[in-house]
């Protein structure tokens, strides 16, 4: 029996059953494999679970709280509950990874996670998903024809939210690369959500499985990147790979923009900045990202493919959802459109520098949730000229919150 409970960073939000208030609590990572539904006293108890609070304070929390008495016998059915399902730091969850881990390193591809959830898997289906996309208000309306004759991109920014609320802005993105002369090498920088510690950089050997077929890795390439990397272990947090969706779903696009020959990817995903936000620190005099960029500076100057640079990124993250103490409304949404586009004109110069300093302005009070890849590929592509596509917000009324994101083509 675990006596000082202590809950994993989970994903909580609220909805209604039968004029009832519930919340469910759900694991991005996919170690806990199932979404639970709890109520509102419960929710109240799990925000207690810091690993400090014993049963007894718990039952007398409740007490304070709700003026009723919570039975022993209650709470232990609650946290035995959590503990099955892996919410809690336990034994049961250090063996649940353990044999992930294992599971993962054997397996030579990294699986579609969220096919299926966030987008269809069947081939045709999503297909004809994809298309309705181009067809969304503010999208480009019709899928373009490849052409393969405008000059090539050097970068691309895309979104990572999910691509049924931004499909719209998906399309420009990969409506655009299906106009320009295809890469032949696309190194994919993805926000790492789940990243900790010091190591900041995570690639991995394995191609990408998706319903529209494999996206092939380049293992040589990240086989020399890692051992140029002088300041981690760009392996040693591979399996931050296995639910990650910020390159999933840049892998979903680029094989039904380019199909899944003729390229292949090099996927990172990059941790948070947020101690050198903290510190004011520019983040390129921090010798673990100065490492990575010049060893991935330096082969790509020895590659004779043409490079497209993508960034996998969303914008603001505000509202309660995400800790801030008011509701993300349509005032709110102006402040962040109008702070998220003079951002943008950092990105429109090629200005890594200006990026940053626009960030620690305000001390990174939007939440910019791909801060890190973005300075990166800004550093890769310093100069270059960038043109946005579409800007947009997602609402989300029922947790008072709001997510920011865009498409930018860098030529």
């Amino acid at each position: 029996m675990i006596d000082k409970p202590k809950i994993r960073p989970v994903e909580a939000f609220p909805v209604q059953q039968q004029g009832q208030t519930y919340v469910v609590l759900r694991d991005p990572t996919g170690v806990a494999p199932e979404p639970i539904m709890i109520g509102t006293g419960a929710y109240f108890l799990i925000t207690l679970f810091d690993g400090s609070n014993t049963l007894l304070d718990l039952q007398a929390a409740f007490t304070r709280r709700f003026g009723d008495l919570l039975p022993s016998e209650h709470l232990r059915q609650l946290v035995d509950g959590l503990d099955r399902a892996y919410f809690l730091y336990s034994p049961a969850y250090e063996e649940r990874v353990r044999q992930m881990r294992q599971e993962f390193e054997l397996c030579p591809q990294r699986p579609a996670a969220l096919a299926g959830l966030a987008y269809e898997s069947d081939p045709v289906r999503l297909r004809e998903e994809i298309a309705g996309f181009f067809r969304r208000p503010g999208a480009p309306g019709e899928i373009p024809s490849p052409r393969n004759d405008g000059a090539p991109l050097s970068g691309l920014i895309s979104p990572h939210i999910d691509p049924r609320r931004g499909g719209a802005a998906y399309a420009h993105a990969y409506g655009e690369l299906l106009t320009r002369q295809r890469p032949e090498l696309v190194v994919i920088l993805g926000t790492s959500h789940f990243a900790t510690g010091p190591q900041l950089f995570t690639g991995t050997r394995k191609d990408y499985l998706t319903p529209l077929g494999t996206v092939a890795t380049d293992n040589e390439f990240v086989d020399r990147l890692a051992a140029r990397y002088g300041e981690g272990d760009l392996y040693a947090a591979e399996m931050l790979h296995r639910n990650e969706h910020s390159i999933e779903f840049q892998a979903l696009f680029l094989a039904w923009a380019l199909g899944t020959a003729g390229y292949e990817i090099v996927p990172i995903l990059v941790g948070s900045f947020h101690e050198m936000v903290e510190s004011g620190e520019t983040p390129a005099y921090d010798p673990r990202v100065a490492s990575f960029i010049e060893a991935l500076r330096a082969e790509l100057e020895h590659e004779q493919r043409r490079v497209l640079i993508l960034a996998g990124v969303d914008f603001a993250h505000v509202g309660r959802k995400f800790g801030d103490n008011f509701a993300a409304d349509e005032r709110v949404a102006q402040w962040v459109k109008s702070e998220d586009l003079a951002l943008i004109e950092n990105i429109k110069r090629g200005d890594p520098d200006g990026f940053f300093a626009d960030i620690l302005k305000d001390r990174d009070a939007r939440k910019i949730c791909g801060l890190s890849p973005m300075y990166t590929q800004l550093e890769l592509l310093r100069d270059h000229p960038g043109r946005l596509l579409l800007h947009d917000i997602a609402m989300e009324p029922q947790t008072e919150s709001a997510v920011s994101f865009a498409s930018i083509a860098i030529d």
